[in-house]
């Protein structure tokens, strides 16, 4: 059976890292939690590689990346999207419950972050 993955590109400055690295932890564990089979928080090594000339797209020109910040790419897997719906409405019932992941504010700009959901076409 086909997965389902959802994907996040996001700036995050260098100097909330940490922080974000926090925050993406506890995410991770309720995601786990509610049934999410991965969960997945890549920084950025190599985001300008060499394309042998051809003109590409990177993540950095996407979200508009700014000095002084990096790129992280998550994403989460999941059975299916039934599957993905069912676990992101019982961790956004978490979270609202939870008054402290209401009010922290977030390491990076929501407004430059891309996402999507994915159903895989091959898994392996």
């Amino acid at each position: 059976m086909a997965r389902y993955v959802d994907g996040f590109v996001l700036p995050v400055p260098k100097k909330n890292l940490q922080a974000y690295r926090r925050m993406a932890q506890e995410g991770g564990k309720c995601w786990r939690k509610h049934g999410a089979l991965e969960y997945f928080e890549c920084v950025g090594d190599d985001l300008h590689p060499n394309t042998a000339g051809y003109k590409i797209a990177t993540f950095p020109g996407t979200i508009k990346l700014k000095p002084g910040e990096t790129v992280v790419f998550s994403f989460i897997v999941f059975k299916s999207r039934a599957h993905r719906d069912r676990v992101n409405a019982k961790v956004m019932k978490e979270m609202m419950m939870n008054p402290e992941a209401q009010n922290k504010p977030m390491p990076f700009d929501m407004k430059r972050m891309a996402y999507g959901g994915f159903k895989a076409i091959v898994d392996m």
